[in-house]
C-alpha cells in the first residue's frame, strides 16, 4: 500500500516520534540563563554624557539589555548611591557588591600608574590616534594586562575629544601665576601641575562647582563647554583657557569583574563589546555636536573670556610631562612597555595626521574661504 505525500506530512510528527521511541517523553528545553548585575559610576545622578544620555553609563546598560533580549540586566548607580565616587573600581574588583564600574582609568593611578595612559596622555594623541592605538596598535592588550592583577576586564565606552584647560578665578598671565594655585585636576595632569608649583586636587564632578564658587580651589577643569556649563562652572569663574594639553582625548571605561565576565557565554561577551564600541562612537559624536554651541553661548551671553594661556606656561608643562613620564617608565617595566607602545604609535600616527587632517585644515585656513551655507 502506498502513502501519498500529503498523508505522510499529516502523520509525519507522530511517525517520527514513534521511530525515535519518544512518544509521551517530555520535551527537554534548556532554561535561558540570565544575569542581573550592578554597575556603580563616578558620576553625579543625571549628569549628561557620563551618567545619562548618548554614550553614557545608562546608555551602555540599556544597549546591553536590549541587544541581549534581557539576558543581561544592569542596574546603574550614580556616585554615592552604593559606594563613594572613587570606590567603584575596587568594588568591581572585589565583585561582592557590584560587577561593573563606569569611570575613567586615570582615576586609578593609585592602583597603577600605567592605567592613566588608557584614558589620555598629556600632549598625546587626539581621538583618532588614541582609539587607533587601543584598537589596532596593541593598546587594548596592554590595557587588559594592566588590569589583570585587579581581576577586571576593561571596555572602552566613550571619548570626550580634546578638553579645554579649564576655569580660573583670576587670569593667567605667566607661569608665576601657578605658584600655590589650588586646582582640581585628576591623573597625570595633577602631577604635572604640582611639578610647576601648583597644588592639584582630585574632586568628583559633583564637588567641583561648590569648591570653585566658595574659593576652596582657584581653578578647575572638567570636560568641555557643554558639560562645564551643565555644572555651572561659568558662575564660579570667568577665565576659560583653551589649550587641551592635559587631555587631548579622554576615554571612559566600564570595568567588569573577571569572574562575572568569565561566567558569560561567548555571545553575551560579544554583545558587551559591541555595546561598548557603539557608546564610544556615539558619545564622541554627540559631544562634538554640543560643544561649539555651548562655547558660543558662554562667550556671548555669560561674559566668559576664552583663549590660550601664555607660551611659557605650555613650555613648562611640556617639560614637566616629559620628566614625569620618563621617571615612571624607568621605575616600572610595565609602565615602560605601555609608554613605549603609546609614543611609538603616536610618532607614526602624527606623520599620517600631518599629511591628512592637519594638512587639509591648514590649506583651508590659508585660503581664508569656506563653502557658503
Amino acid at each position: 500500500m502506498s502513502v501519498d505525500r500529503r498523508s505522510f506530512l499529516k502523520m509525519g510528527g507522530g511517525a517520527a516520534a514513534i521511530a525515535a521511541g519518544t512518544v509521551g517523553a517530555p520535551a527537554i528545553v534548556k532554561a535561558r540563563e540570565t544575569f542581573n548585575w550592578r554597575m556603580t559610576t563616578t558620576w553625579p545622578a543625571g549628569l549628561p554624557f557620563y551618567q545619562v544620555g548618548p554614550g553614557s553609563a545608562t546608555d551602555f546598560a540599556d544597549r546591553v539589555e536590549e541587544m541581549s533580549d534581557g539576558r543581561i540586566s544592569i542596574r546603574v548607580y550614580s556616585a554615592g548611591e552604593l559606594v563613594p565616587a572613587f570606590d567603584g573600581f575596587e568594588a568591581a574588583s572585589q565583585g561582592r557588591q557590584v560587577q561593573l564600574n563606569h569611570g575613567c582609568a586615570y582615576y586609578w593611578s593609585g592602583f597603577s600608574f600605567a592605567a592613566q595612559y588608557f584614558t589620555t596622555v598629556p600632549f598625546g594623541m587626539t581621538f583618532q590616534g588614541h582609539n587607533a592605538w587601543l584598537q589596532d596598535g596593541g593598546g587594548y592588550d596592554l590595557y587588559q594586562e594592566v588590569y589583570e592583577p585587579f581581576d577586571l576586564v576593561p571596555l572602552v565606552v566613550g571619548c570626550t575629544g580634546v578638553q579645554p584647560m579649564g576655569w580660573f578665578r583670576e587670569p593667567i598671565e605667566s607661569l608665576a601665576d601657578f605658584n600655590n594655585l589650588n586646582i582640581r585636576m585628576p591623573g597625570l595632569g595633577g602631577d604635572i601641575y604640582n611639578a610647576i608649583g601648583a597644588n592639584a586636587r582630585l574632586l568628583p564632578g559633583g564637588e567641583i562647582f561648590p569648591a570653585l564658587e566658595r574659593g576652596a580651589i582657584d581653578a578647575a577643569e572638567w570636560v568641555g563647554p557643554f558639560l562645564d556649563r551643565e555644572l555651572g562652572l561659568h558662575n564660579a569663574a570667568s577665565h576659560y583657557y583653551s589649550s587641551g594639553w592635559h587631555e587631548p582625548a579622554t576615554s571612559t571605561e566600564v570595568v567588569v569583574n573577571r569572574a562575572a565576565w568569565d561566567s558569560l557565554p561567548n555571545d553575551l561577551k560579544a554583545i558587551m563589546r559591541n555595546a561598548a564600541a557603539a557608546c564610544n562612537i556615539t558619545s564622541h559624536a554627540w559631544l562634538e555636536a554640543q560643544n561649539a554651541i555651548a562655547l558660543d553661548d558662554l562667550v556671548q551671553n555669560h561674559g566668559v573670556q576664552f583663549g590660550p594661556v601664555p607660551d611659557d606656561v605650555i613650555k613648562a608643562l611640556l617639560e614637566a610631562t616629559d620628566d614625569i613620564l620618563h621617571e615612571n617608565a624607568a621605575a616600572d617595566p610595565l609602565v615602560r612597555r605601555v609608554h613605549e607602545s603609546y609614543f611609538r604609535f603616536k610618532a607614526n600616527h602624527d606623520r599620517w595626521q600631518q599629511n591628512s587632517e592637519s594638512a587639509f585644515q591648514q590649506q583651508i585656513r590659508d585660503l581664508g574661504q569656506q563653502i557658503r551655507i
